[in-house]
């Protein structure tokens, strides 16, 4: 399996992934990082918080814009070289992230375009928006 060749890329391509966030994402997340912010783990603690309710890690979500740029667009082979990230709401145990990536910028000269990221709730609010740096596979022989 091969992903896309730069020359393969234009302005406006868009791929997508989505997965529900479940509470053993969370905890798997935690462990595997270290990352065992009350916010995440404790839902005592988490009552006291902004949000009232544990969320996930934004960066668990974030992941989500890695898979679809590793597996879709511009898909395997690709190098990830960059990814300016906002997040803009929290995502709740059992929300639904959709992660699309939309092709802005094809550079054929060095080998690289830029996408606009954007994770959304199955509410369709924006949770996460930003712009991803990718260098595609090299063109086929």
């Amino acid at each position: 399996m091969e992903g896309k060749t730069i020359l393969e890329l234009a302005v406006g391509d868009s791929a997508y992934v989505e997965k529900t966030i479940s509470e053993s994402d969370v905890y798997l997340y935690a462990g595997i990082t270290g990352d065992l912010n009350p916010a995440h783990v404790n839902s005592v603690e988490a009552k006291k918080g902004i949000f009232k309710q544990r969320v996930a890690h934004g960066m668990l979500s974030a992941g989500l814009i890695s898979a679809v740029l590793g597996t879709h667009l511009p898909g395997p082979g690709s190098i990830y070289l960059g990814q300016e990230l906002k997040f803009t709401k929290p995502v709740y145990f059992g929300d639904t992230v959709r992660a699309t990536a939309t092709v802005t910028q094809v550079n054929t000269e060095k080998n690289i375009c830029k996408l606009s990221t954007i994770c959304t709730n199955q509410h369709g609010e924006t949770v996460i928006e930003g712009v991803a740096t990718i260098m595609p596979t090299k063109a086929k022989a």
